[in-house]
This record gives structure tokens, sequence and C-alpha cells, in this order.
């Protein structure tokens, strides 16, 4: 058993997150927050349909992995039991059965029932339950998504859950009580949400694997169930399902409670997909039907037989087709179904150069997010050669064309730019806003460029700033801030209010100092010539006095002697 008080989340994001938001858009409970372009799942919202798990083209979006817990049980020496879903023939087509169980058996498993017994048991006692229905709404329990979504999102509905538990609780509990009471089962199949109704059921499911995660093990153990030579009890325990087999496809349910005899008065309805459930029962009032109605649902378009945890490679139709020979209820071999190629109106050299266009070069590019409108890029590549689509309509191919242009700006200005948010810090910057503010914060730069997440204030001592912006909305522009013995022009300014801002930092040390040194030579160069000038007034007015003195003299030489009365000289 896992322990659910130290469960992680059913379902989580890694690292490989592009922030494309498909998964957003699959979602159809919207219950994925994104923060900084990394999507994470809101627990409280999430139904474990798997949705954004299948819609995720970069297989960021993963299911827990519980094949350590279910390993460990093994190795622990309690002897463990698989529940194997209906959905197995899909898995493994053309597998025999014995070969499948051997191939268990090889794994550690002590022995290997149908959850299709559970579901035989379910639908005798719905039978018996609907026979004698007033009037009213009966849904389904065999998908843990739907009643999940039912008991978050349409609470007034919850009175309507079936009281039965679902196939695979039901047959966990059959063989805890009839075949060993101290023995684990665990539930193998397409359905990521057992994961979920595990944690739930701690007394009868002890753990529950995806197909995905029985193929892994396979292959870590060296185990190939084709190659499986099976002995003489491997065989399903206790005994092979029947119809019980069709649980898993639309109708399923509803034909084999019919085979059990229920009164006529009852209706049966399927619906699949929680998009449509929500249509079907958003504002019912079951008073209303005048009838007692079952309504057989299924999170997953056409029942498990499209579950998230499958490595389905079969058209749908088909793997259908397979579940419902295996239960001998057609005569038609699993095999008899074509599958149906369109044929395309582009050449393959065509695609590839539309490809391009987009960015696209590798088949890892091709990441089918659904952002264009068409299903894959391959289908968009072919409306673009045949000029039906525009490369813009790409919005991973338009962001990397705009990431690319702001990266190469980023790159070649002559000014050190940072972008900081609201938590003060930093979203993105360039090298030379490094450089500006030591070795420090180049040696964190070359190991985290752009220095996504670091706290402003660690690297610049102006954060204060930064904050004044966000708050106030405003631009700041500062001439010779000096930071140390580096002088800054900078300028801020509020990208998104209250939640980013942004800087632009110009060092002008040199160019100060430049026109520090012109001025000191100005200004020696005028003390100079206020000296000569001095000096050159001085000797004027030294030869200006000689020269009176000289002109004095010569005049007195010259001037006529004056003659008194008697004629003498004076």
């Amino acid at each position: 058993m896992i322990d659910s008080a130290v469960q992680s989340n059913v379902i989580s994001f890694g690292e490989e997150c592009q922030g494309c938001y498909r998964c957003i858009r699959e979602c159809p409970v919207k219950a994925i927050r994104v923060d900084r372009g990394q999507a994470a799942v809101i627990p409280e919202m999430c139904v474990a349909c798997g949705l954004c798990v299948e819609a995720c083209p970069y297989q960021a979006v993963k299911p827990r992995l519980d094949l350590p817990a279910v390993k460990d049980m093994i190795a622990s020496g309690r002897r463990v039991y698989a529940s194997m879903a209906p959905t197995w023939a899909c898995e493994f087509p053309g597998l025999d059965s014995s070969c499948l169980v051997s191939a268990l058996k090889r794994l550690g498993f002590a022995g290997v029932g149908e959850t299709a017994l559970g579901a035989q048991a379910v639908c005798k006692s719905l039978a018996r339950t609907l026979s004698e229905a007033e009037a009213g709404l009966f849904v389904s329990t065999t998908c843990p998504s739907v009643v999940s979504y039912v008991e978050k999102y349409l609470p007034e509905l919850s009175g309507s859950l079936s009281r039965v538990p679902s196939p695979v609780e039901a047959h966990c509990r059959i063989f805890k009580e009839t075949v060993d009471r101290e023995g684990a089962v665990v539930f193998i199949g397409p359905c990521i949400a057992r994961k979920d109704e595990a944690d739930k059921s701690v007394k009868a499911i002890d753990a529950a694997l995806t197909f995905r995660e029985l193929r892994r093990w396979f292959l870590e153990e060296g185990v190939a169930p084709e190659k499986c030579v099976p002995e003489a009890g491997d065989r399903f325990f206790p005994e092979p399902s029947g119809d019980g087999f069709l649980y898993p496809v639309e109708g399923g349910m509803c034909d084999m409670i019919r085979a059990n005899g229920v009164d006529r008065k009852v209706r049966f309805v399927t619906v699949s997909g929680l998009k449509n459930l929500r249509r079907y029962l958003r504002g019912l009032s079951p008073e209303s039907l005048g009838a007692p109605v079952f309504l057989e649902c299924f999170a997953c378009l056409g029942g498990c037989i499209n579950g998230p945890g499958g490595t389905w490679e079969e058209p749908g139709l088909l793997r259908r087709n397979r579940v419902e020979a295996y239960a001998n209820l057609s005569d038609a071999p699993g095999h008899s179904i074509a599958q149906r190629t369109d044929a395309s109106e582009v050449g393959n050299e065509e695609l590839k150069n539309a490809l391009r266009r987009v960015g696209k070069y590798r088949p890892e590019d091709e990441v089918n997010c659904g952002g264009c409108g068409y299903g894959t890029c391959r289908e968009f590549a072919g409306a673009l050669a045949l000029g039906r689509a525009e490369p813009e309509m790409c919005v991973i191919h338009m962001r990397n064309q705009a990431q690319k242009k702001a990266n190469a700006l980023l790159r070649t200005m002559p000014s050190g730019v940072v972008i900081a948010d609201r938590n003060m810090r930093i979203v993105e910057c360039n090298e030379r806003f490094a450089r500006l503010f030591g070795e420090q914060a180049m040696l964190v730069y070359r190991a985290e460029p752009g220095l996504k997440g670091c706290i402003l204030s660690r690297i610049v001592p102006f954060s204060h700033l930064f904050e004044l912006v966000l708050e106030k909305g405003q631009d700041i522009h500062l001439d010779h801030y000096r930071v140390g013995e580096v002088l800054l022009d900078i300028t801020l300014f509020p990208i998104e209010p209250g939640e980013t801002v942004g800087a632009v930092m110009l060092d002008v040390t040199r160019k100060e100092l430049k026109r520090d040194k012109i001025a000191q030579k100005a200004s020696e160069v005028i003390e100079k010539n206020i000296l000569t000038v001095q000096e050159i007034a001085c000797r004027l007015g030294e030869h200006m006095a000689d020269t009176e003195m000289l002109l004095r003299s010569i005049a007195e030489g010259y001037s006529e002697p004056e003659y008194d009365e008697g004629g003498d000289e004076r």
C-alpha cells in the first residue's frame, strides 16, 4: 500500500515545460497554473483525467511513478497480485493471455486476475438496484475522474453517484476476501486516475500502475511477454471474466446491466468526455427525469480504450474491436479492420520546406501544440505549403522569433539592460549589465545566462529605485550615479505596472574622466595665458616709464630759454 499521507500529486510538471499552454487548453477544469512560464498542477482542482499528459508535446507532464513502491512490496516478501484491466488486449495486441500472466509472474506477482470480474459483480448489483429504483439519476462510478469531477464541480449531484464501488475496487476486494487476505493487489491499466483512487481506497487497492510503467518494468527486467513460454498454471486467476471484459468501452456497462435482467422502465445513457458530461448534467434536477436513468460516464472519449496511460498505436475503433472480440461478442478477428491513411496533397519536400519556414528542422521540433488551429505541425505545414496558412499562425515560431530578436538587441546594445519582477528577482539581463557590477556578477552570469531568478539587491546597490518605479509607475533618470569607482547614467521605467520594471545603464566613467582632463588642460592654458598677459603688461609698464623719462629729458633739452626784462637768460 502506498502511504497516502506522504503522497505527491498524481500528475506533475517537469522542467521540460516550454510554456506553450496546450495543457491549459486541453484541461477541462483548468486545474493548471503558470508561474514564470512554468506550469504546475493545482491539486485541489485536478481530477487526474490525464488529458494534459496526452496533450503535452514536450512530455513535461508526468503521472506519478508508483513502480518503485510496487517493487518494494514484492521485495518485502509480501504476496502481491495483479488486477489486469481488460484493455491489455489493446496494449498487447495478439498476445495470448497465458503469455502475459507468465511475464507478470516473472516480475514477481503471485497471481494475475482480470479486473472485469469486479465489473461483473458491480453490474449485477446495479441491475438489482435499478430495477427497484424510483425516478432519478444514477451516475456510474466506474471512472474515478468522473467521480472526482462530480464531487468537485457538480456537488449538487454527488448524491446521484451510484452506491457501488468501481470495478477495480470491487475486484481488489474480491481478491482479498476470497484469495489472500494478507496479500496486496495492484491494478494495471491505462488509467492515471486509478492512482488517485488507490490513494483513497487504501484498504482495497494497494497501488496502481499504468501500462507505460509496466512496459518500463518489462524493459528493465529484460522480460518480453511475447517470448514467454507459459507453464500449466499461467492463466487468469481464479477464472476468465467473460462479458465483464466490456466495461472499458462506451455502452459496455449498459449492455452488461441489461444482460442481468433489469426492469424495462430503466433508461440507459452513455457519455464520454468531461466537457460533454458537464453539458449533460449542469443545472439538471434528477427528479425531473420521470424514470430511473443510469448514466454511464467516462472521462476519456470512447472510454478506457483511450486512456492516457496506454501506449496506443492502433486506431480507436480497432482497439474497441479487440476488446469486443476478446469478450466473445464479435466473431470478427481483431485484425480485420484496416487502417486508412489519407492521401496528402503536399509532397514530402514541400512539406519539409514549409516546416523549415516556421523553424522546424527536426522531428522533435514538431510539438503539435495546436495553437495554430491545426491538429499537428505537419497539418499546419501542409496548409502553409498550399497557401492556406501563414507562418505567423505558429505561436511558438512567433515567440521564438520575438525572443531571438530581443536576445540580439540585448547582446548588441552598448548599455547594460535588466528586467526585474515585483519580487525583485531578475527576469532577464544582458552580459553588459553583469559586467558593470564586477567579476562576481559575471561568474554567476556564466553559470546562469540572463541571471534569471537572481535576487536583484545582491547585484545592484540601488534596488530601492526599482521598487520606487514599481510603486509610482513613473520613469526615473539619473546622471552620473556613482557605484564604487564607476559612474552610471541610469534610466528606470515600468514595463508592466506593478509587475515588472526595466533599467538601462551606461558606463560614463571614461567619458567623464576625459571631460575632466580637457577642463583641467583648459584651466592650465587659461592660467598660463593670464600670467603671460600679466608679464607683458608689467614689462610694457616698465618700458612706458623709461620712455616717459627719456622723452621728458629730451623735451627739456630742446625747450627755448626765457629772458628777464634786463635781457638776461633766466
